[in-house]
C-alpha cells in the first residue's frame, strides 16, 4: 500500500512541477506582451502629434517603405487591439493554472500525510 502512495505521490509531484514550468512560460509571454504594449501606446502617442505634411515610414526587413499616416494609426491601434486580447487570454489562463495548481498542492499534501501515516503505522504496532 505504501509503495502504490508513494508511486501515486511522484506521479502527483511530477504533474505539479510540469504546471509550475508552463506557469512560469506563460508569466514570461505575457511580460513580453506587456512590454509591447507600452512600446505601441508609446508609438500610438507618437502618431496622434503628427499631421498629414509629415511622412511616416515603417521598416519591412532592412527597408523603409513610406506608409500613410491613417494607415499607420489603424495598424497600430489594431495591434494594440490583439496585443490587449491576448494579455487577458494569458491572465485567464494563469487563473485557471494557479487553480489547478492549487488542486495539485492539496493532492500533494493529502498524500504526504496518507504517506507519513502508512509509514509511521507499523512502528506503533511495534510498541
Amino acid at each position: 500500500m505504501a509503495e502504490a502512495i508513494q508511486k501515486k505521490l511522484q506521479s502527483e509531484l511530477e504533474k505539479y512541477q510540469q504546471l509550475q514550468k508552463d506557469v512560469s512560460k506563460s508569466m514570461s509571454a505575457r511580460q513580453k506582451l506587456e512590454a509591447q504594449l507600452t512600446e505601441n501606446n508609446i508609438v500610438k502617442e507618437e502618431l496622434a502629434l503628427l499631421d498629414i505634411q509629415n511622412t511616416v515610414y515603417k521598416l519591412i526587413g532592412p527597408v523603409l517603405v513610406k506608409q500613410d499616416l491613417d494607415e499607420a494609426k489603424a495598424t497600430v491601434s489594431k495591434r494594440l487591439e490583439y496585443i490587449n486580447g491576448e494579455i487577458q487570454r494569458y491572465e485567464t489562463l494563469l487563473k485557471e493554472m494557479e487553480r489547478k495548481s492549487e488542486q495539485h498542492r492539496e493532492v500533494l499534501s493529502s498524500l504526504q500525510h496518507v504517506n507519513i501515516f502508512c509509514f509511521e503505522m507499523p512502528q506503533a504496532a511495534d510498541m
